[in-house]
């Protein structure tokens, strides 16, 4: 679908990981918001963000794609875009059993990231500073194990083609 204007970033497994070029115009996006607002410091702090934040989606879509797998379903390749990432299996679960498998798997994947984040950080979590507009702003472990929580919550909001909506 989007693969043809898609720019191949590598492949793992037969699956090719692809990105979108206007993923790009959401990287600069993101690092001229922050520039202005903080400097270029910030600036490359929101980029990071956003891309350790898409390799988490990354491995969201690889729980799908892995679960896909186990059910002789094949993927081609998973992009990237500004709203988050497109797994194209080669068809869908024919079995209502393995469509909630394969749906649930990418968000127990952000389920299992927050988890391990939330556990290496140990004493230092600390969700408060979410609550504050000014500094101090929480460190990126904590702001990736939240955000995953996020994908996890958003992912199985029950309306298609979002995840809860296969389930």
């Amino acid at each position: 679908m989007f693969a043809s204007s898609s720019i191949k970033l590598f492949e793992v497994g037969g699956t090719a990981v692809r990105v979108h070029p206007t993923f790009f115009l959401l990287l600069i996006w993101i690092g001229a918001v922050h520039l202005i607002q903080g400097g270029p410091r910030e600036a490359v702090t929101g980029v990071v963000f956003v891309v350790v934040l898409f390799a988490c989606v990354v491995l969201h879509e690889f729980g799908h794609i892995l679960m896909a797998r186990r059910f002789g379903i094949a993927t081609r390749d998973v992009t990237l875009l500004p709203i988050g990432g497109v797994a194209s299996m080669d068809r869908m679960p024919e079995k209502p059993r393995e469509e909630i498998v394969v749906a649930l798997a990418g968000p127990a994947v952000n389920l299992a990231i927050a988890a391990a984040l939330i556990w290496l950080i140990g004493d230092r979590l600390d969700l408060g500073k979410f609550t504050q507009i000014d500094e101090p702003k929480p460190d990126l472990l904590t702001q990736i194990a939240v955000a995953n929580l996020v994908l996890f919550v958003f992912n199985l909001i029950p309306a298609f083609p979002m995840d809860g909506g296969r389930v």
